[in-house]
């Protein structure tokens, strides 16, 4: 986890797409590769959705969300867009210039900020971690100090409304067992690389971690996390109550 980073054009495949679809209405595919997977794509339209649009995992940390609100990876800015049509206060942060300078255009008070950037020290009551808001830790060794984070951008009381999802599925046999080497890696941690057009990004480590594992770690760093939803996709919704 580098704290300087930011992307530059010639390596933000994200930030070209979202900046075509603001400025034409339309972009090409946002490609994701991986080594694990076979290669997904992104519909950047969706990074533009309203809240009617949203999956309800995402419809209920909006509604939750109070005080000062940190959006982190804001992308196209459409969660922070929805707070403030709440009437509630948002900061939106990305590491995309590009991002950033589109959400500034569609009225979001938005940042090109990397989240582990110890010059970036101001404090909010709530922090919204969404679209898998775990990815950005990388892996399990991350952990320990992503809470360490947190905890230095919380106000006293503050939590982080983080979404995530248990990979778990992609091991189940038919019986509910699960075929995991429990030598391997954490089975949730993955490597992405992204493309649009000939803008091809760096790759980088990606973590969905399962609930269980998140409290663990939380508790573990003198925090509470709180099981708030559970999708029909093995996706949930956490609360991380800063004491």
């Amino acid at each position: 986890m580098s704290e300087d980073i930011l992307l530059t054009q010639v390596a933000d495949p994200m930030g070209a797409a979202i900046y075509d679809y603001h400025r034409t209405g339309c972009a090409d595919t946002l490609i994701v590769h991986s080594s694990m997977f076979e290669d997904d794509e992104i519909p950047v339209e969706t990074l533009f959705r309203g809240f009617d649009d949203m999956p309800q995992v995402e419809q209920k940390a909006l509604e939750m969300a109070q005080g000062r609100i940190l959006d982190v990876g804001a992308a196209a800015g459409c969660h922070s867009l929805a707070l403030q049509q709440m009437g509630k206060e948002s900061v939106a942060i990305d590491i995309s210039p590009l991002s950033v300078m589109v959400m500034k255009e569609r009225g979001v008070n938005a940042s090109a900020v990397n989240f582990y950037d110890e010059g970036f020290n101001e404090s909010f009551d709530t922090i919204l971690m969404l679209m898998n808001g775990t990815g950005i830790i990388g892996n399990l060794d991350n952990i320990p100090s992503f809470f360490s984070r947190l905890r230095r951008l919380l106000n006293p009381g503050g939590c982080v409304l983080i979404a995530s999802s248990d990979l778990r599925y992609l091991f189940e046999e038919e019986d509910g067992s699960l075929m995991i080497d429990l030598a391997d890696d954490y089975y949730g941690q993955i490597d992405y690389q992204m493309q649009y057009k000939n803008v091809l990004g760096e790759p980088f480590d990606w973590l969905y971690v399962d609930f269980n594992t998140l409290s663990y770690y939380a508790e573990e760093s003198g925090l509470k996390a709180e099981l708030l939803y559970e999708g029909e996709h093995y996706d949930f919704l956490a609360r991380v109550i800063c004491p």
